[in-house]
């Protein structure tokens, strides 16, 4: 069942929780686009694994207010409300593709309330220096970003009309990904599980507009309000050599920033490759 939290400004956020209401705490940030409704594993996964996941709708997706000009360090303090509202002190964090900055955030910013912190296939911050940004990236991901560095405006024209059609047939906007995927992600969203689970993520997160999308991207396009090398909680970083969408010099770059980060690249393995992980990597993350 969705709760809605207010935070002290006055906007609303969607949450979900799932698996055991007294478990280990891990809060789970989507990707970009996403929601609360994103993939995770099933409820009764998170049961033997003793895990309380908490997931929410970053501000402008799904059910959750928009905060126009939000930076990527403003999720802690959001996270901070949620965990508050739930009456958690200390959890762990994740956070895979667009939602990986934002836990690094989390644990830059709050590391009095983050037990460990994991980032799967993470974006490293924009202009990052010795890093070639967008060196095996997809088109459509240097386009967006490209328009995303030109302000909210330029981006919301290029994104209005996917998020229209998205709404309209929430099933086109993964079909519209396979040109671009490299055959690991081919073969992980071939099952038909995995693309109605994205579907519906998707759906869920543009049912308003494109907004927390066109956030998202101009967010790490700008400065984040942090340094990644500030993170001194248990880190993991996992990427996909073959990942076109984040591509892993990303995760490279963060893991020798970020003081005694484990760094895992998976060879044969891409973007999508995270959700086969994901069980695995929230059991490291409960063990802290």
């Amino acid at each position: 069942m969705t709760a809605l939290v207010r935070t002290p400004d006055g906007r609303v956020l969607a949450v979900e929780e799932s698996g055991v209401p007294d478990g280990k705490p891990i809060f789970l940030l989507h990707g970009t686009p996403g929601s609360r409704i994103g993939p995770s594993p099933r409820p009764t996964v998170l049961y033997r694994m003793g895990i309380r996941l908490i997931t929410y709708d970053r501000p402008g997706y799904g059910l959750s207010d928009r905060l126009m000009g939000r930076s990527v360090a403003d999720v802690a303090a959001d996270v901070a409300t949620v965990a508050d509202a739930l009456g958690i002190e200390r959890f762990a964090v994740t956070g895979r593709s667009g939602g990986a900055p934002h836990a690094l955030a989390c644990a830059a910013l709050l590391p009095e309330r983050i037990t460990r912190l994991a980032a799967l296939v993470p974006l490293a911050p924009r202009g990052a220096e010795g890093l070639d940004w967008f060196e095996g990236m997809s088109r459509s991901n240097v386009i967006e970003y490209t328009a995303a560095a030109r302000g909210a405006g330029a981006l919301t024209v290029l994104l209005a009309g996917v998020a229209d059609r998205v709404r309209a047939d929430p099933t086109q906007l993964v079909p519209a990904l396979d040109a671009e995927l490299p055959e690991p992600d081919r073969h992980v969203v071939a099952d038909f599980g995995i693309r109605r689970m994205l579907a519906m993520n998707f759906a869920e997160a543009l049912r308003q507009s494109a907004g927390g999308w066109v956030d998202d991207a101009v967010a790490f396009s700008g400065p984040w309000g942090f340094d990644p090398a500030a993170i001194s909680v248990p880190t993991l970083l996992w990427h996909g050599d073959e990942d076109v969408f984040s591509p892993v010099g990303h995760a490279r770059w963060l893991g020798q920033r970020i003081p005694d980060a484990t760094v895992i690249i998976q060879e044969g393995a891409a973007h999508f490759g995270s959700l086969y992980v994901l069980p695995d990597i929230l059991t490291w993350l409960a063990d802290g």
